[in-house]
């Protein structure tokens, strides 16, 4: 393809990990049509190339799509074989993911690291409600689990704070928090799926848990809903806005492909 424009420009161009603007892009009207009627992987020594009519697909930096794990093979395939009209962004999770992994993981390993501990300096799970009880309890009940698994497992205790009032975490927890993210990105898609998980979150308490060793037992949709106990509460007393509800959803797309990947590299 060389540095001439494709149809992959249109939809991944500056794509990143933002779902948002992956669902403005799915609004366009200039989308392009879907212009391949066979989807097909091929073996290049470990890896897995994503082809489409034959020609492989590739990221927005013109590298190929492909991927080491099997099973993520499969799925991008899957998705491109689901493609119907137009090439939709938002339709396309697995493959912004690997995406990103492919063009910008490796050479910004250090700042992806580095985002992940500035969410845990400020993490959804440590900051409590005092009021109402139910809200209180309901995140005592949801949220302690997570804080306790990490400190039992791996000696990170993580202060905790009512309201907003922001409480400075220990720069030793921190450091040990970073040293674990480090460990469990295994490579450049499990960083960026712990990336992604950490952001759609607001956690890196609860994305480092899509991590941990052992079976997945609904675990993705567990912690996602650990991610939205204030909002569910809210939902709950005051009704739902359909707007926030169909984000959620697309950012949901998003994360439980972060949550795939993290599942097969894990394993």
């Amino acid at each position: 393809m060389g540095n001439k424009s494709s149809p992959f420009d249109a939809v991944f161009e500056s794509s990143g990990l933002d779902p948002m603007e992956a669902a403005q892009r799915s609004m366009r009207s200039d989308l392009p049509k879907r212009f391949w009627s066979e989807v097909s992987l091929k073996r290049d020594g470990v890896s897995l190339q994503v082809l489409l009519d034959g020609r492989p697909a590739r990221t927005p930096a013109r590298n190929l799509l492909a991927t080491c794990h099997e099973a993520l093979a499969q799925e991008l395939k899957a998705e491109w074989e689901a493609v119907e009209d137009r090439l939709d962004p938002s339709t396309l999770p697995m493959t912004r993911l690997i995406n990103v992994a492919i063009d910008r993981a490796e050479e910004q390993r250090d700042a992806l690291l580095d985002e992940v501990v500035s969410y845990a300096n400020s993490d959804l799970v440590c900051y409590r409600a005092s009021l109402p009880n139910g809200l209180a309890e309901r995140q005592r009940t949801v949220w302690d689990p997570y804080l306790d698994r990490l400190k039992t497992h791996h000696g990170i205790a993580l202060l905790l704070a009512e309201s907003v009032m922001h409480v400075e975490q220990e720069p030793e927890m921190l450091a040990a928090l970073r040293v674990l993210a480090d460990k469990r990105a295994l490579d450049a898609e499990t960083l960026t799926a712990l990336n992604m998980a950490t952001t759609l979150t607001g956690s890196a308490v609860l994305a480092l848990a899509l991590t941990e060793p052992g079976e997945d037992g609904g675990r993705a949709k567990a912690i996602w809903q650990a991610a939205h106990v204030d909002e569910d509460w809210n939902r709950q007393q005051w009704g739902e806005d359909r707007e926030a509800a169909g984000l959620r959803a697309l950012r949901w797309r998003d994360f439980e492909a972060a949550a795939r990947v993290l599942s097969v590299t894990r394993a």
